[in-house]
């Protein structure tokens, strides 16, 4: 028998039972339908983050801060040793590490890096527009070299002396704007308080309006001269001390570098005490827990497959069973041992194939829908992200691994079959 007839065949003898085989399908079916949705959400964010990490460009900045100690008074029993070589604050038992102008300096002389910038925080109490309603906003620094995707103008300019700002996407027309144009250019005020909580008002102009992202350090970007003038205002009354600490540092090092060249630059900083971030390394840590969360969920599409292959036993087996003449017969006609097992094999891979192809299309098929609903609802704000993504190599993967587990699921039947004795099988009844 040709590998073509043993095809037909397997397919025609599968369909003899239309229900036991309908019902098997459907437990395939579920099994190939959840593994693909949990693929394609994996799939849907992993592009996301990718897009990400290449928008936000600045490959060359570290994003460092000071070695902090694992070390805090509410995790051990004894108090512990002042250290005058570190700058600490113990806020709410945790003992926070902070950088010094000697640090920035340092920081500096470290073989790769070739500019480094304090990083301080400022925290405006409002922001308000044309119409006056007051909002509260979180601002960062914009860094030289960050691309973040714009709805409308441009990022920030730290060369520029005018204050600018980016406004968030979601600020546009509750601070009186008619559209992400119609804010370019236009100002909007920010109030800050100083030590004794007077607060001043500063003025900027919008630059830009950019896409919503994942990652709130690509968002509300503010230029140098903004930033130090809020600085300034917020700072007034603070102890001289309290100006010579940042809670980190941006460092720029030389692009070239290979990757083992920066595993060595960051071993540096962490020998002299800093943790050196670039901007992929903390996205990779957003990607990393999204990855374990599919695994998860691709366990409970597993375990459905693994049910779905005991369907598979029981349907052959029982086909087995009910065709032992017709199986005495192939035998007596000269059909050999491993054709009688390649016969069932190809069942149970039809099987696999028929119930992880139409479980494969329904599930792209509801991820388009979703795809939709969440582009109009929930993730609206995020333009380009797709919930599910459906590659063609990994459903063609997940076909192809579902008709192994059918496979391997109908070795059982498949060698009882071929093991039958010719003239016990056309004695059955």
């Amino acid at each position: 028998m040709k590998i073509i007839d043993i095809l037909k065949t397997a397919n025609s003898n599968i369909w003899q039972s239309k229900l036991r085989t309908s019902l098997t399908i459907i437990a395939v079916f579920i099994g190939a339908f959840t593994l693909t949705l949990t693929n394609g959400i994996g799939s849907g964010i992993s592009q996301y983050i990718d897009e990400q990490v290449n928008n936000i460009g600045a490959k060359n900045v570290l994003l460092i801060r000071a070695k902090q100690s694992s070390d805090t008074p509410a995790s051990s029993d004894a108090p512990h040793k002042y250290d005058p070589e570190r700058n600490t604050f113990q806020i709410g038992g945790m003992s926070i590490t902070v950088l010094t102008t000697a640090d920035i300096a340092k920081i500096k002389k470290v073989k790769g890096i070739t500019a480094v910038t304090p990083r301080r925080g400022v925290f405006p109490r409002y922001v308000y527009g044309p119409n006056g309603a007051k909002f509260t906003l979180s601002v960062n620094q914009y860094v030289d070299g960050t691309n973040v995707t714009m709805n409308a103008g441009k990022v920030p300019d730290n060369r520029s002396t005018t204050p600018q700002i980016d406004l968030p996407a979601n600020y546009v027309k509750p601070l009186g704007f008619a559209s992400y144009q119609d804010a370019i250019g236009k100002k909007v005020t920010l109030g800050i308080a100083d030590a004794d909580d007077n607060i001043s008002e500063v003025t900027a102009t919008i630059v830009g309006v950019p896409q919503k992202s994942l990652f709130s350090f690509v968002g509300t970007g503010i230029n140098s001269a903004l930033f130090n003038q809020l600085f300034d205002e917020q700072s007034v009354g603070w102890p001289d001390a309290f100006l010579d600490r940042f809670p980190g540092a941006t460092a720029h090092f030389d692009s070239s570098l290979t990757d083992s060249q920066l595993r060595d630059l960051k071993n540096r900083l962490n020998n002299q005490g800093y943790d050196g971030q670039t901007v992929e390394d903390r996205i990779g840590i957003v990607s990393k827990v999204i990855g374990g969360i599919v695994i998860v969920f691709d366990i409970f599409a597993l375990v459905a497959l693994l049910a779905a292959s005991f369907g598979v036993i029981n349907t052959l087996l029982m086909s087995v069973q009910e065709r032992t003449r017709e199986i005495g017969l192939m035998k007596a006609m000269g059909m050999g041992r491993s054709r009688i097992f390649l016969l069932f094999s190809v069942e149970a891979i039809l099987l696999g194939f028929w119930g992880s192809f139409l479980g494969v299309i329904a599930a792209v098929g509801a991820g388009q829908i979703l795809n939709r609903f969440a582009a109009h609802h929930f993730l609206k704000d995020f333009e380009g992200l797709h919930l599910l993504a459906f590659p063609i190599v990994n459903l063609a993967i997940i076909i192809l691994v579902i008709m192994f587990v059918a496979f391997l699921a109908g070795t059982l039947p498949a060698s009882r079959a071929s093991r039958l004795n010719p003239i016990e099988a056309l004695r059955y009844e």
